[in-house]
């Protein structure tokens, strides 16, 4: 009778084991044979975009190293919500990715009735870049530093205007932290496209507007835009006298538009770690640190880990900023 159950006991964790391993296999076999099909990457946004252009470079690295193709597929829309409700739908096997951007941190608290939750149906894999943004003026406001900007906003309430890309969008959340942080009433303005609230911002029509480096850069190189303060931790090479916030006087002012790769939750470890090695060592070859250059991007890197406590980071400071100033969609 003992000979019997013990067996019995090994029969029933022998075949609980091979369960084990065939749901292993199911969800994209193991790291050693991973991949063995093309990968799917899918990017919340038009092609063209700096977030488009990024993951392209991605993968065409990604398909060279592995031999096996790993395409873009765009699906824009909602604020990116329609490509991340397809991937945290899809198969957690590692052959359907997301770009993962801050739209993914703000929208957790600018929509009411998400169908999803970034951090609990999403795997962060690691950081591809950060693109700093800077707070612009039109050269046709007599504005030459973050303090004047303030001071008038006071003077005038409701009255000083700034420019976004759309209601609940970086720029947008970025002016309505200033707003909050500075004690100031401002009007946001919002446009649909980051191309029309620059060019306002540029003719005079708009006063301010935080913009991305890349956005912004050639209008400042060519004096149709004034730039006040770069929201980042330091100052950029490309605008080495232009101070930060915190040194404009508005401490712990960061904003950057950023991305990453994310996997549906409960992709397997080793395959997330293995998408990680790779992907790392992409971000160090000279042409892709060139190519990030041109974008007006900082490179990103590091572990899973890392990047889930910056995602999770971001959320909570959104979410604040959300809250405060009561923006909803």
């Amino acid at each position: 009778m003992l000979h019997r159950d013990k067996r019995g006991r090994g029969l029933l964790a022998a075949a609980a084991g091979l369960l084990v391993l065939c749901a292993g296999q199911a969800h994209g076999q193991t790291a050693a044979d991973y991949p063995s099909k093309p990968i799917t990457i899918v990017v919340g946004y038009p092609p063209g975009g700096a977030t488009d252009v990024m993951a392209r470079v991605v993968a065409e690295k990604m398909t060279q190293a592995w031999g096996q193709p790993v395409v873009v597929e765009n699906k824009p829309g909602a604020g990116s919500n329609i490509a991340t409700e397809q991937v945290v739908r899809a198969a957690p096997d590692g052959y359907t990715l997301l770009l993962e951007t801050i739209a993914n941190a703000t929208n957790m608290s600018v929509y009411r009735n998400l169908r999803y939750d970034s951090m609990r149906d999403l795997a962060p894999i690691v950081q591809l870049m950060s693109s700093p943004s800077v707070l612009v003026v039109s050269p046709k406001l007599p504005i030459k530093d973050v303090k004047s900007l303030i001071e008038l906003a006071k003077a005038k309430p409701g009255q000083v205007t700034y420019a976004s890309s759309g209601v609940g969008g970086s720029p947008h959340l970025a002016g309505a932290m200033l707003e909050l942080r500075a004690g100031v009433d401002m009007l946001h303005v919002p446009y649909k496209g980051a191309g029309p609230a620059l060019n306002d911002v540029v003719g005079g029509t708009v006063n301010a507007g935080f913009k991305t480096l890349l956005g912004a850069l050639p209008a400042i190189q060519s004096g149709q835009l004034r730039p006040l303060a770069v929201a980042y931790p330091s100052r950029l090479p490309e605008l080495p006298d232009v101070p930060t916030m915190a040194e404009a006087g508005v401490p712990d002012f960061v904003v950057s538009s950023w991305n990453g790769l994310a996997a549906p939750a409960g992709t397997p470890q080793p395959v997330i770690d293995k998408i990680n090695k790779l992907v790392n060592e992409i971000l160090a070859m000279p042409d892709v640190k060139q190519k990030m250059s041109s974008l007006g991007a900082q490179p990103g890197g590091g572990t899973p880990q890392e990047f889930a406590d910056y995602v999770k980071a971001e959320t909570e400071k959104w979410r604040e900023v959300v809250q405060a100033a009561g923006i909803s969609l």
